[in-house]
């Protein structure tokens, strides 16, 4: 019987980011499944999700499980696996960070990206309506997809959503997870400008014990190139 994983989207994505890649862990023999945090679905109100919404939804997926499964995260989702993971050990077999925020104690995202960033991002999700920061295009192409074809370019921004921006403030208690005796992996994609060098590698250190495993690709490597990625992880594995 094949490992069960579940597989956790970040900031502006939806479950479907991970289809490439379910498909290849279901061809090497495995189940995968990736769900759609709330505010990120057609027609949810973005205004009135919040960062507890998120991780209690990501319980639930956890809670109905039937045996432990291996947590993957990406970007974003790297502290949201570390606020889930602790309400459910016993459904924990490993936890995986693809290019993922990892947070120190008490930390929110905005804490570890450039200032400047941050302050972009806030300030477009003031101007919004519904508290949301919008999908912008410089920010895809020039930092995200830096390198990426133009034609995998305008796939992503075809499917991104704006993101409630509690995602990006909520100060996170990460004590719990930092005690979690479950094995910790780090797949690293070595390619990714998203943050300056060394940001990823540097956050995951908080970690303490964990394997490294480096890929080729970039922060969106996920997409483009999905059968690296999930070679990553299907190493991840069987290292373990």
């Amino acid at each position: 019987m094949g490992e069960r994983f579940v597989l956790v989207h970040g900031a502006w994505h939806g479950g479907w980011c991970w289809e490439g890649i379910i498909r290849e862990l279901e061809r090497a023999g495995h189940h995968a499944e990736a769900p759609t945090m709330p505010g990120m679905n057609p027609g949810d109100d973005r205004s009135a999700v919040t960062f507890d919404d998120v991780v209690d939804a990501l319980v639930n997926v956890l809670r109905r499980q039937d045996r432990p499964v291996v947590l993957v995260g990406h970007s974003s989702a790297g502290f949201l696996l570390q606020a889930a993971a602790p309400r459910v050990p016993e459904k924990i077999k490993r936890v995986i960070f693809l290019n993922a925020f990892v947070l120190p104690d008490g930390a929110c995202q905005f804490d570890l990206v450039p200032p400047e960033a941050a302050e972009g991002l806030a300030a477009a999700a003031n101007a919004s309506p519904d508290r949301s920061v919008p999908v912008i295009e410089e920010m895809v192409r020039g930092v995200l997809m830096a390198g990426d074809a133009r034609e995998a370019q305008d796939d992503v921004l075809s499917r991104l959503s704006p993101q409630p921006v509690t995602l990006f403030t909520t100060r996170v208690d990460t004590k719990a997870f930092n005690a979690l005796p479950v094995p910790k992996t780090v797949v690293f994609c070595r390619d990714d400008t998203s943050l300056p060098p060394g940001a990823f590698l540097g956050m995951a250190q908080s970690l303490g014990d964990f394997e490294l495993i480096e890929i080729p690709g970039g922060h969106e490597a996920l997409v483009v190139t999905p059968e690296v990625v999930a070679g990553g992880i299907l190493q991840a594995i069987a290292a373990g």
